[in-house]
């Protein structure tokens, strides 16, 4: 399917998203496993963030993970799913334990004391329910923005790109992941397309990622790509595992409706790659960071780095 004309239906991403929050966290392996990497790039980068924004938190499982890193930070989650964000508030509910309340008020006086000594406020964290294109924070108002797997939901990463340019302040950071091209390129390969369209969904390329992000205005732009290989002993499992992540198609010129003849034949087509018993499942990893110049623009230019035209009229010769 040409990428110019691949547009998702965002209703039908959040009415799976939904559906998929109950189970989520029993099928996420692949989501836990790139958290990891990513988290281990940070180890390399010497910045400290005072305000992150988590795009596509989910459960809420970075978010934990960025409140360990930088425990100082105040911390915002953002997803479009409503019962994902529902799994967010139970997973990072304080713990209470068996403190009695006027244990809990007693520590509740002695934190506020400290921070009015210390003149800071304790770290916060917020869940907001919200589209990734439009986020309802202001301009120049987060140090991080971390992405974990959100951009394959997205069908104009430039646009995306643009819109966290806005929100990330001076100097600040954007670390991402997300799918390439030959991401289930086995299972594209298996299953039969029809008008134009396609039953796998289409992954943005790393270099067009690059250009995108050059367009929205961010400097010094760093990706790199692996192939990981997920193992399943049937096709179902591998199907199963997509709709427990909320993760098939949404495309709207989508091929629907496949036959029993198609399924024999997809399963026939795919069970020629079993080695040593085991079907795979190719996953195209990309990683990326870029930077917000810690420069403002000139007056001459806009926030995502379009450069502003002026025109005079011409004055009449005397």
């Amino acid at each position: 399917m040409d990428s110019a004309a691949f547009r998702l239906d965002p209703a039908l991403l959040r009415l799976r998203a939904n559906r998929a929050a109950a189970r989520y966290d029993e099928a996420d392996f692949l989501a836990r496993e790139v958290a990891q990497r990513m988290d281990e790039r940070l180890d390399c980068i010497r910045y400290t963030p005072r305000r992150i924004l988590d795009l596509g938190c989910g459960t809420g499982a970075d978010l934990a993970r960025l409140g360990e890193r930088y425990p100082a930070a105040t911390r915002i989650g953002l997803d479009f799913a409503a019962a994902m964000l529902e799994r967010a508030r139970t997973r990072l509910a304080p713990e209470r334990g068996s403190w009695q309340p006027w244990q809990l008020r007693q520590l509740r006086q002695l934190w506020q004391r400290l921070c009015a000594r210390y003149r800071s406020a304790p770290p916060a964290l917020t869940l907001l329910a919200a589209d990734a294109r439009r986020v309802p924070l202001a301009d120049a108002s987060v140090s991080l923005i971390w992405s974990n797997l959100t951009l394959p939901l997205i069908d104009a990463p430039h646009m995306l790109f643009a819109e966290l340019h806005r929100t990330l302040e001076p100097g600040g950071l954007l670390m991402f992941s997300t799918l390439g091209p030959d991401t289930l390129r086995e299972l594209r390969a298996a299953l039969p397309a029809r008008s134009g369209g396609g039953h796998v969904h289409h992954f943005t390329d790393m270099h067009d990622l690059g250009d995108a992000l050059i367009q929205a205005g961010f400097t010094d732009p760093v990706l790199d790509m692996e192939m990981l290989t997920l193992t399943y002993s049937t096709l179902d499992l591998l199907l199963a595992d997509l709709r427990a992540n909320g993760a098939t198609n949404a495309a709207t010129h989508r091929a629907r409706r496949l036959s029993r003849a198609d399924w024999a034949a997809a399963r026939a087509h795919y069970e020629r790659l079993r080695r040593d018993g085991v079907l795979p499942a190719s996953v195209e990893i990309i990683q990326g960071h870029a930077w917000k110049s810690a420069h403002r623009p000139a007056p001459d230019t806009l926030a995502d780095g379009r450069a502003i035209v002026r025109f005079h009229p011409r004055r009449a010769s005397q």
